[in-house]
């Protein structure tokens, strides 16, 4: 669902938390914007970022931080009937 706004499948950052990787994305993909989190940083509720396969919501959330190995996922969830 994303990958209309981001041309690659994988990106690389220096980022060193979950926020500012998306502070990254968002500059570098100006269309990704207000498509993962709302006017005022929250994330929408439909949008789920995995790091290093674990849910970020169960870690430290926006600030969970983020090491050079790590791996970031973010999933677009469709909805329809």
């Amino acid at each position: 669902m994303l990958r209309e706004f981001v041309p690659r499948l994988s990106v690389e950052s220096a980022a060193g938390s979950v926020a500012g990787l998306l502070d990254d994305l968002e500059g570098q993909f100006p269309k990704l914007r207000r498509r993962l989190r709302d006017e005022t940083g929250t994330m929408r509720p439909f949008v789920r970022v995995f790091v290093n396969g674990e849910d970020m919501r169960g870690l430290d959330g926006l600030q969970t931080p983020l090491h050079s190995k790590d791996q970031v996922d973010i999933l677009h969830s469709i909805q329809g009937g």
